[in-house]
């Protein structure tokens, strides 16, 4: 599976591991996702997204709908 969230985009990013001495060595930073069920209650369905925890603010904010079409116009989610 990939590490990127169905909503936001969200995806691992590159950086550097920086020592006292400054000596750099190259490092991932993941995101912070979580695989989530979540009702749908105009099309009466579940849904299984993995999101991330920024998304799942962004859900209890906004409602399951307005995310999903957002990351449609996107193009993060297919429909």
């Amino acid at each position: 599976m990939s590490k990127i969230c169905e909503l936001t985009g969200k995806k691992l990013m590159f950086g550097n591991n920086v020592s006292h001495s400054k000596r750099k060595t190259r490092r991932t930073f993941l995101p912070n996702l979580q695989t989530k069920k979540f009702y749908i209650p105009e099309e009466d369905t579940w849904i299984t997204l993995k999101v991330s925890t920024s998304a799942i603010r962004n859900i209890n904010k906004k409602g399951i709908s307005a995310c999903i079409k957002e990351a449609v116009e996107n193009g993060y989610l297919k429909r």
